[in-house]
């Protein structure tokens, strides 16, 4: 069979909501920004920024936050056949912080959610069979439905000739070792734990993991030991991740210290954010790995994927694209805080960004002065201009059929109706900041002198100053 796809990741899909202020509790936190998150779904979307045809196998709540799931993995350039809509649990949220450069803090809400229903129905035999690998991580064997659900994909994968990758991911709290206030832990010894994950050992050809996971898998808290003790039970490449001093690899037997392994370069960068940084970095490794080169270089890319996850705000959107990559790893580090380059980020900007917008068709109805002072001079009622923008996107609408490459330019001050409609329906949206005929440049009044209006407007709004 043809493979279409280079990697299915399996497990969890949750929607993160990040502390929007930096260096104080969650408790303290009065905003958030939202992203897509749970380890396959970041890795997901990380490899397909980095140019593999990647897809996820997961479920999400019939909800709101299970469309926005769908609908941006959509936009990464996910394959999503294999997201299935759970029509009884809700999509599951994780509130996080950033404290400072060593404190992370985050809740699970995962109580009985979406994901964790994940079932060995939902492995189609024909979409695993189209993939060059299927790529599973350690929450979902912690649950016989969805362990069962892992392994039968993790089967079929072997099968059809596809290789097998582990991120072991290991969250104690959600292994139920732990309390809802210990998200942040990252290891608690487990001889039950250590079981389950040693009874699948052998399923993989690539097993990925920071010394902790690996202490977990090991069953012992000598790391040199836990490697040997999973080397025992599985021929896979071994990749172990060391933080600051970057990664090794073990093709081979274990040697008696990590030094000896296969590493790649790290990079000097400022610690601002860990979180999501080790599917950043599964991401790379994948690329590296899925196309064939040396584990020195697979790890390069790894090493370099989790810089800028560290270095920048959110998980998924913090990963680079293939061309951000090259540009970063052809130039080197220039400021240690990746976020505050502004070369980096331009082309991070430019390289992301979600839809074709090469050729665009656009309705420019965000006329305010010209329709007040038509409505004035013929003795109409102003109020009836909104009406008259709203029979203009009905316009905007059917030209544009569904089709890309269409938009309008609608204000949000007479034409809001308007405007708010638009929301969802594919159309390009651009907003108008200036007031009418102003010459030096005057906002319009909602947009307020520290331009702080501008938080209030859809992510997808672009702003037009005439």
């Amino acid at each position: 069979m043809m493979k279409t796809l280079d990697v299915i990741t399996i497990g969890r899909a949750s929607v993160d909501l990040y502390g929007g202020q930096v260096g104080g509790r969650l408790e303290d936190m009065a905003s958030f920004q939202k992203y897509i998150g749970g380890s396959p779904t970041n890795i997901a979307a990380g490899t397909a920024r980095l140019g593999l045809k990647s897809a996820l196998v997961t479920r999400v709540g019939d909800e709101h936050m299970g469309r926005f799931i769908r609908e941006e993995l959509a936009r990464e350039g996910v394959d999503v056949r294999g997201v299935k809509t759970d029509p009884e649990r809700l999509t599951a949220l994780v509130l996080l912080g950033i404290r400072d450069d060593k404190q992370f803090p985050l809740i699970f809400y995962r109580e009985n959610c979406a994901d964790m229903a994940l079932c060995e129905d939902d492995i189609d035999e024909g979409f695993i069979a189209a993939s060059r690998s299927v790529v599973a991580t350690g929450t979902h064997l912690s649950h016989p439905r969805t362990a069962a659900a892992v392994l039968k994909a993790l089967r079929l994968a072997r099968e059809h000739g596809a290789q097998t990758a582990l991120d072991i991911d290991y969250r104690p709290n959600l292994w139920g070792l732990s309390g809802h206030g210990d998200g942040e832990n990252r290891f608690i010894e487990s001889a039950a734990v250590t079981a389950k994950l040693q009874a699948t050992l052998g399923l993989f050809d690539l097993i990925v993991g920071t010394e902790e996971e690996f202490h977990i898998a090991g069953g012992t808290t000598d790391t040199v030991a836990a490697l040997r003790a999973v080397r025992a039970l599985s021929g896979a490449t071994l990749v172990c991740k060391r933080g600051p001093m970057g990664a090794v690899a073990f093709a081979g037997a274990i040697p008696d210290r990590l030094d000896e392994g296969e590493s790649g370069p790290g990079f000097p960068i400022e610690v601002f954010n860990v979180l999501g940084a080790g599917d950043g970095f599964m991401s790379g490794l994948l690329k590296g790995w899925l196309d064939g080169e040396a584990w020195p270089r697979a790890l390069t890319y790894a090493n370099a994927c989790g810089a800028f996850a560290v270095s920048r705000h959110g998980c998924t959107p913090a990963y680079p694209s293939w061309d951000e990559l090259q540009f970063f790893l052809s130039r080197g580090v220039v400021n240690p805080a990746l976020r505050k380059d502004v070369a980096l980020e331009q082309v991070h900007w430019a390289t992301n960004r979600h839809g074709d917008w090469t050729t665009m068709r656009v309705f420019a109805f965000d006329h305010r002065m010209q329709l007040e002072d038509m409505a004035r001079d013929a003795g109409a009622d102003p109020a009836r201009i909104g009406a008259f923008k709203e029979l203009c996107l009905d316009a905007a609408l059917r030209v544009a059929g569904g089709r890309p490459g269409h938009g309008i330019l609608c204000d949000g001050r007479l034409g809001r109706s308007a405007l708010y409609r638009a929301a969802g329906t594919g159309l390009w949206i651009g907003r108008p900041v200036e007031w009418p005929g102003s010459r030096p440049l005057v906002l319009e009044p909602e947009i307020g002198p520290d331009y702080g209006g501008l938080s209030e407007w859809p992510l997808g709004h672009v702003v037009k100053a005439l």
